[in-house]
């Protein structure tokens, strides 16, 4: 197969797309175009069309110009918009069109997007991101499931990824990224709860002292500092893939209480007006006081 002269399409312009973006092999593709419904905000477009200016990629005022003649679609929306992106997407895939789902959802809503998907006669591939996209940016370990996962395995890794096929059926891949991120989004709540908390109770330091004594492996205030940095700067999307997370939990007929504790603290934290590596500057922006009277 060749892909000198493919199109590749980008849905969705974010923090992911743009990693992928700035380091794909350029000689393995024709076009690579790119929309985000954020040129519908106030001010998005023009951020958007910078992004695009810099990275060498063709800016898309709509969804249908970004289609058009497209071979290959990647979708990084929002986990929350991913299937509505999907579904509006159908309508203007040709047949054989390659759509790649690389959102953060459960393997429901990623088997209610291939049905969209196919019902164009494109084909679906169900993608997993397995960590954060900076600083390996293309080279970010990926997952891929479903009947032609083989054949976007050929198509990313010409593009100089670092990406693996784990199954035939769309959402395995998406099953192995939420099961790991009920463990990793959900420790990242539980470090915001329990920290926070230490600074108001005043009782941090100890804290501190008596977990690096029973866990000395774990560098306790660098990861404290990295959770609360990634949280209050991610954590709405973060809250979009932990409602997939407890819906997938809630589907294999098990209590998702923790996941869903992850939503709240995800969201609290990313909807606040700042970005901060410390629990001082996010208890003011929580309106409280770094230790409370009395």
């Amino acid at each position: 197969m060749r892909f000198d002269h493919l199109n590749l399409s980008l849905l969705g312009f974010g923090e992911a797309a743009t990693a992928f973006a700035s380091g794909w092999n350029r000689d393995a593709l024709g076009r690579i175009s790119a929309f985000d419904v954020k040129v519908l905000l106030d001010d998005g477009q023009a951020v958007i069309e910078d992004r695009c200016r810099r990275l060498k990629v063709a800016f898309a005022g709509d969804l249908e110009t970004a289609l058009r003649d497209a071979q290959i679609v990647i979708s990084l929306v929002t986990a929350d918009q991913s299937e509505e992106a999907a579904k509006a997407a159908a309508s203007c895939l040709a047949k054989g069109v390659l759509f790649i789902d690389g959102n953060s959802c459960s393997p429901k809503t990623k088997g209610r997007s291939a049905e969209a998907v196919s019902s164009s006669a494109a084909d679906y591939v169900d993608m997993a991101i397995m960590a954060p996209v900076h600083p390996h940016r293309e080279k970010t370990p990926v997952l891929l499931s479903g009947p032609q996962a083989y054949r976007a395995e050929r198509l990313l890794t010409a593009l100089g990824m670092n990406v693996r096929v784990v199954g035939d059926r769309v959402g395995q891949a998406s099953a192995i990224k939420l099961t790991r991120s009920v463990m990793v989004k959900g420790m990242e709540a539980l470090f915001a709860e329990c920290f926070l908390a230490a600074r108001r109770g005043g009782v941090e330091e100890e804290v501190i002292r008596s977990l690096e004594t029973s866990d000395p492996d774990i560098e306790w205030r660098k990861r404290l500092s990295y959770v609360l940095q990634r949280t209050t700067q991610h954590g709405v999307r973060r809250a979009a893939e932990m409602s997939e997370a407890a819906a997938m939990v809630a589907d294999l007929g098990l209590p998702s209480v923790m996941s869903r504790g992850s939503v709240e603290w995800q969201a609290l934290l990313g909807n606040l007006p700042v970005e901060a590596q410390d629990a001082g500057p996010v208890l003011e922006a929580m309106g409280l006081a770094p230790e409370a009277s009395g």
